[in-house]
Order: structure tokens, then sequence, then C-alpha cells
């Protein structure tokens, strides 16, 4: 699990008719939660199913989280939640308050797949599931931001040990600031061991460097995509990656590097509450 691309065998998402529950539920939180409008409900469900059929036909086996009344709409990008290891899962501490409830929402799901809990991250640690990536099996790059903060680090690579060699931690900058979603993974996805697609433009110069010192490739997201979530794609296996539709320059660019790219329509489980396929899906099993 210590890895971003390898083969997923198993996954767990969220469906939108249990983490949205209603237009009524929609209605009271988008605001409030700073989606960009109100998804529709019947839209939405169905774009969860055509998600879910896309992973399938690509080898995965999806795991469904059940509805929680203590979590809100936010919940459906359930990889904020919980961080992977070879060990585990770590349960996080949200960054966004409104979030808290999540991971402990998500335990009995973890439990009823038979995903074992290393630990939790708890005090003042923060830190969230889109805020770091895997690079080489016991490489941990980690963001350090709004939404993950020193603390948290400290007590996930504690609770990790031996399975991390190196920590590299990347500052975020401060872009929209503390209301806004800005992860590590809004501006890199790993699509193979030796290739990333990438926003370069937010990068901290130090990191892009040091990614190319390793022999990663880096395609390059075009402003003009940036906002319409072109950087954030899955890569189910590698070289194989899902992402939402409306990119077609990015698409382009990874064709190109050899990718082979599905495209789905997030026109409301993604676009509106700025979580792309990444954020609504938790590997729990690759390789």
């Amino acid at each position: 699990m210590q890895n971003e691309t390898s083969q997923i065998r198993r996954v767990l998402m969220k469906h939108a008719k249990d983490a949205f529950v209603s237009q009524g539920k929609l209605a009271s939180e988008w605001r409030s939660l700073n989606y960009l409008e109100e998804p529709d409900f019947s839209k939405a469900c169905a774009q969860s199913d055509a998600l879910a059929d896309i992973l399938i036909s690509l080898g995965c086996s999806v795991e469904w989280l059940a509805a929680d009344e203590t979590v809100s709409i936010d919940s459906i990008y359930v990889r904020d939640n919980a961080i992977a290891s070879d060990n585990g899962l770590v349960l996080c501490r949200m960054g966004k308050e409104a979030r808290r409830p999540e991971p402990a929402a998500m335990a009995p799901g973890l439990k009823q797949a038979g995903a074992p809990v290393l630990g939790q991250i708890d005090g003042t640690g923060q830190i969230e599931g889109g805020d770091l990536i895997w690079l080489d099996g016991n490489v941990l790059c980690v963001a350090n931001g709004y939404r993950t903060n020193a603390e948290g680090v400290r007590q996930l690579t504690a609770l990790l040990g031996d399975a991390v060699s190196e920590v590299i931690t990347v500052p975020l900058p401060h872009w929209n600031g503390p209301g806004d979603v800005l992860h590590l993974m809004s501006f890199i996805s790993p699509i193979a061991p030796d290739l990333a697609l990438v926003y370069s433009r937010m990068m901290p110069v130090f990191f892009r460097n040091w990614l190319q010192d390793r022999g990663i490739a880096l395609v390059e997201v075009p402003d003009e995509e940036y906002d319409s979530m072109a950087c954030n794609v899955l890569a189910v296996a590698p070289r194989v990656a899902v992402m939402l539709e409306g990119n077609p320059v990015t698409r382009q660019c990874l064709e190109k590097a050899g990718v082979d790219v599905h495209i789905y329509d997030g026109s409301e489980i993604s676009a509106k509450g700025c979580g792309g396929p990444t954020c609504l899906t938790r590997p729990l099993e690759r390789g």
C-alpha cells in the first residue's frame, strides 16, 4: 500500500446517496462547506455509480462506506480520512473542523472491509490524506499547510515506525487562504513510478527538482485547466488513470506520455465540491 500507482485491487468509496443523503441536506450544507454550487442529488447518485463502474472495469473491487448522521456532505471525499500503509491504516485528524467526525465514522467501515487500523492522529495534530504521497515504497512526501501540521506528521511517522525511511516536507502556499481546499495532491498526482502529473507554478522549487533528480518525468497541467481539477488524477495502475472530464489538453498530454486515460462526469460529485477522483477514493489494496 505504500505507493500511489500500482494496480488497485480494492478501493473504498462513499456513494452520493449515503454522503449527500438528500437534496435537503445538500441545500442546508453546501454554502457553509464552501462548495461552488449546490449539487444535484439525483445526478450525483448516477455519477457515483458511473465512477464505480469505471473502476470495476479496470480491475478494482469497490467497497462502500455506509451513511452516518454525524458527518457532512464532505464525507463523500473519503481519501482524506485515512492514510494507508503496509502495516495498516492511520485515521486522520482533519484540518477542516467541519470534517473532524469523519475518521471515526469511517472506522466501522474499515473494520467491515477487513482493513486493519494502525492508530489515529489526536490532540493538536492535524493531517489529511490528500496531503501526502508515497514514493518508492518507504519515502513519504507530506505537506505543511492549513490542513496538515508538524504535530500531525510527527504522530504519523511515530505510528508508521520503520515503514518510513525518509520524510520530505513540502510547504504549501497561502493560495486562497485557510478556507480553501489546498492539498499536496492539488498540484501533483503520481501516474507511474517514473511519471507524475503536476502544476509546477504551485510547486516549491526544491520539491520539483527533487522529483526530477529521482528520475520522475513531469507532465504539466496548463493554467487554463488547473481550476477544473486537471491535476487531480487517480492512477488505477501504472499509466492507467481516471480523470474528470473537461480537461482535454491535460488528457492529450497524458496520452502522449503513454497513459491510458479514462474520463468520468463529475459535475456534481467533483466540480462543485472541489474533489476529484483521488479525493473520492481510498485505495485499500494495491499490487
